[in-house]
């Protein structure tokens, strides 16, 4: 299997199975920067929008709501479990112009040029050759259109991400920091290159700091088993999950900590009218 299936495989697998605690309200960052993403492309009525890497919608769902019903949105993942959520939040809120299917940001198999707004929030660092998706993206924007792409910045939900990795270092020193694709694109400059590189000549970036709140060990233990980490415990067996678990739930109660670091960074590109 080469290194792209690979990476397509262990993304999917990820996510199909944090799907049940994905949407835990603990989780509450999915939504939040899927809707500050959409604030900041400014999407008009009527348009016609591509989100890859779409979740269970945290940000296809407030771009069908902002563009209405003369509008469309198209959202994709790896993950089908997701889109299944997805599919319901959008049914729930009798939203029409939003349809979700499985798909590779990499191979889409769509028109170049067709969509006013392609949306990728936290998507593009799973793959092995960011710029290749990068330049996958931007061929689906129409001239005049705009790309917008969110990463999370530095320091990851920390102080409580060096917790969670010194746990799975005490049961299984192999998978220590084995799946942070994310620190790739973690500031400004290194998400502007990435652009560059994937042929977006010109682009706003901005770092944004923020913040999580940790109520409770269980509302870590949410985000622990609704994120990217997931991957990481399901390769655990139940005695070190479980030893995992409580060392997690330990830390929280210990530290006192209840707010993480939840930076990140918001590029817009807009594409030239002339192509």
């Amino acid at each position: 299997m080469s290194s792209l299936d690979e990476a397509k495989a262990r993304a999917a697998a990820t996510y199909n199975a944090a799907a049940d605690s994905y949407d835990d309200p603990a989780n509450s960052f999915w939504g939040r920067f899927g809707h500050r993403t959409i604030e900041r492309l400014d999407l008009p009525f009527g348009a016609r929008v591509l989100d890859v890497c779409c979740g269970s919608g945290a940000s296809a769902i407030p771009a069908a709501e902002r563009v209405g019903p003369d509008g469309s949105v198209l959202g994709v993942d790896l993950a089908a479990q997701l889109l299944e959520l997805a599919r319901a939040k959008a049914a729930a809120r009798g939203l029409g112009n939003v349809e979700f299917q499985v798909g590779d940001m990499l191979d889409l198999g769509l028109p170049p040029g067709r969509f006013d707004a392609v949306v990728c929030v936290f998507g593009v660092f799973f793959v092995p050759d960011m710029a290749a998706a990068v330049r996958s993206l931007w061929s689906l924007v129409r001239p005049g259109g705009r790309l917008a792409i969110t990463t999370w910045g530095p320091r990851f939900m920390e102080p409580a991400t060096t917790a969670f990795w010194d746990s799975i270092r005490a049961v299984r020193p192999d998978l220590y920091k084995g799946f942070n694709p994310w620190d790739r694109t973690c500031d400004p400059p290194a998400l502007l290159a990435l652009l560059q590189e994937g042929g977006v000549p010109a682009a706003e970036v901005i770092a944004e700091p923020g913040t999580h709140p940790i109520a409770s060990p269980e509302a870590w233990w949410a985000a622990i088993a609704g994120s990217g980490y997931r991957g990481t415990l399901d390769q655990l067996d139940a005695a070190a999950r479980e030893q995992v678990k409580r060392a997690n739930f330990d830390y929280v109660r210990r530290s006192g900590v209840r707010a993480l670091e939840a930076n990140v960074v918001y590029a817009i590109a807009d594409k030239p009218d002339h192509g």
